[in-house]
């Protein structure tokens, strides 16, 4: 895993305890800007709410999410008792740092706990060790938090503070945008801004009232001038026309990733917005602006609903500055630059983010991956067979499965799915981790899922030896009970467009009695749903989760495309149609699975006319 891996990882993380309790920032903030001397409105005594907040809750809940993130429940029982042992331990400063460092901690302590016992507690006793486990080492390192950590993240926050303090003194500040530019492009800024600008930022906050760290990744200007210049200025129609577009999603929705393939498509284009953002820092630095607190998402609603009274005006001219000078530089570069494909910077930017989450992964021995798709029943199929057959030999001990999207297990430990049903991916499975792919055969986020399944230090301990299976069960399985047979295979069909394909494909198996006439409709829909397209060149047109009653019997066609038939911008030239009763297809679908680990057999398929060998191969 590369260095940019690993940070991206660990700013992942890092975001993972941040994020979900962002409510708890933005309550605190509001009772700031509202409720202090120099409030909106201002009330001694709801003002006083305030500092409990941001003193006990907001890095009780941090270190709680990051004990759950490692040691499930019971890490977020042990991070929240621990962390107050650092609070404890350094009074007077916003034990941020600290909890980010010792929830997970807890978790891993409880975490390592429960795999030493595991098996050895007495039967009735289970709740008791339960429970005085978590108590005595919560305890414990609460106690270590007061006398070591503490203290010590409060000396690191000194540091830091001193070289915060530094900067402003000699007007370097702006220089920090060189570095927060590049690393928002290269999705680093979770690293950068959870681990470091606001703890700072909420250490300034309680001195001063305000800091100006909330506004060096947030501002939403510097990306606003390259998506404005853009929309004037891109020769290419189809880019230009998809600006405007990402203007709104990025400075009234705050989801700054919209910017990054207008970036990434034109790597020149990253000056405009570095130096728009050293020219705001620079105003901001003068004027003395500051937020009350962190703005999250980077909308333009959510930077100025931070900004206290006295700072409003020049917060809105520190933006508009931003985007003038973004704008003003990356205008002629994008006017002089040819015309490139915005999908394919898309593409670039879906793959390192989804290389970054992939990597993100935990090592929990005998746990459940679970691949879903719409219908459980085609694609995510597939995608489960290959990777598990890929994965086995060095971690036999992961469960890989496969389901619809809106049934996977409740104990699944990590989903992966197609990027646009990730939400409801979440909502199925709200305690899993999401890996999001655009394909389930060659997608770069699977290569990094398994390296980082694989590359474990622990991932030696998981492997055990193969036992081969008795004569019989391996007789069993090397005979699929649903086969293709002659009759279900068309070789060499002249290439068409993508809905007669899938049609084609349903014709075949309505005339094969396999499914009812409607069923052809709703493997239409399926495909416009989320692409049947699977990668490698093959296609799985199926239909939806609510048409598995219209199958009549299960069964299995394909379609030879030579020429191949257009998918987005990849070609198919194998297109299995299925249609399952139960799990009886899945034994075809682990065949060809077979097969695509045989890139010449593969190859050879896409393109040859002979029916026999191609029903040997798949029997």
């Amino acid at each position: 895993m590369s260095a940019r891996e690993r940070l991206s990882r660990f700013g992942k993380f890092l975001s993972g305890m941040v994020m979900p309790n962002i409510g708890a920032f933005i309550a605190w903030g509001f009772l700031t800007a509202l409720f202090i001397e120099t409030g909106w409105l201002p009330n001694a005594q709801l003002a006083t709410i305030a500092s409990p907040m941001l003193t006990y809750l907001i890095p009780v809940l941090i270190a709680a999410q990051g004990g759950y993130l490692v040691g499930g429940d019971r890490g977020r029982i042990a991070g929240a008792i621990a962390v107050v042992g650092c609070i404890a331990g350094a009074p007077g400063t916003t034990m941020l740092i600290g909890a980010m460092l010792m929830g997970p901690f807890a978790g891993w302590v409880i975490k390592t706990f429960d795999r030493l016992v595991e098996g050895k507690t007495p039967a009735g006793f289970e709740m008791l060790v339960d429970n005085f486990s978590v108590g005595i080492m919560g305890m414990l390192l609460a106690m270590l938090g007061f006398v070591v950590i503490g203290p010590v993240m409060d000396a690191i926050l000194a540091v830091l503070m001193a070289g915060v303090a530094t900067l402003m003194h000699y007007g370097l500040m702006p220089l920090l945008a060189i570095f927060i530019e590049p690393a928002k492009v290269l999705f680093l800024n979770n690293a950068i801004n959870h681990g470091i600008f606001t703890p700072i930022g909420i250490a300034q906050a309680q001195e001063t009232g305000r800091s100006i760290m909330y506004m060096l990744e947030a501002d939403p200007g510097p990306g606003l001038g390259v998506l404005l210049a853009y929309c004037l200025f891109c020769k290419d129609k189809k880019t230009r026309q998809s600006a405007p577009g990402a203007v709104i999603i990025h400075f009234l929705g705050g989801i700054h990733e919209i910017y990054f393939p207008y970036v990434l498509m034109n790597p020149k284009v990253i000056i405009a917005p570095i130096v728009g953002n050293m020219c705001a820092i620079a105003w901001f630095s003068l004027t003395g602006s500051g937020l009350i607190s962190a703005a999250s998402p980077g909308s333009i609603i959510a930077f100025l609903s931070m900004t206290p009274p006295e700072c409003m005006l020049p917060t809105i001219v520190g933006v508009l500055i931003a985007t003038g000078v973004s704008f003003a530089i990356a205008s002629p570069i994008v006017r002089t630059a040819g015309s490139k494909d915005l999908d394919r910077a898309a593409d670039k930017m879906r793959e390192m983010k989804g290389t970054a989450e992939a990597a993100a992964v935990s090592d929990t021995r005998n746990g459940k991956i679970v691949f879903a798709c719409d219908a459980g029943m085609g694609s995510s199929a597939m995608g489960a067979a290959r990777f598990r057959n890929r994965v086995k030999a060095e971690r036999p001990d992961l469960a890989i499965e496969h389901s619809s999207v809106d049934g996977v297990p409740a104990d699944a430990d990590i989903v992966v799915c197609q990027r646009v049903l990730s939400e409801r991916a979440r909502k199925s499975a709200p305690k899993a981790r999401i890996v999001t792919i655009d394909n389930f055969l060659d997608d770069p986020a699977l290569d990094s899922l398994y390296a980082s399944l694989t590359e474990l230090p622990r991932a030696s301990e998981l492997m055990e030896p193969a036992h081969p299976k008795p004569a019989g069960e391996q007789a069993a399985q090397g005979k699929p009970s649903i086969a293709i047979d002659r009759d279900s295979i068309r070789l060499g069909c002249p290439s068409v467009d993508r809905e007669r394909c899938i049609r084609d494909s349903g014709a075949l198996l309505v005339s094969r009695g396999c499914v009812q006439e409607p069923y052809v409709d709703a493997m239409v829909e399926r495909d416009r749903l989320t692409s049947v397209y699977i990668g490698m060149g093959i296609a799985i047109p199926h239909g939806t989760n609510e048409a598995k009653g219209l199958v009549v019997r299960t069964g299995v066609v394909l379609q030879q495309y030579p020429e191949g038939v257009d998918f987005d911008g990849e070609r198919a030239q194998l297109v299995f149609g299925i249609a399952g009763k139960g799990e009886e297809h899945l034994e075809v679908l682990a065949n060809i699975c077979r097969i695509l680990e045989d890139e010449a057999i593969l190859e050879k398929m896409k393109t040859t006319d002979d029916v026999d060998w191609v029903l040997s191969v798949l029997s």
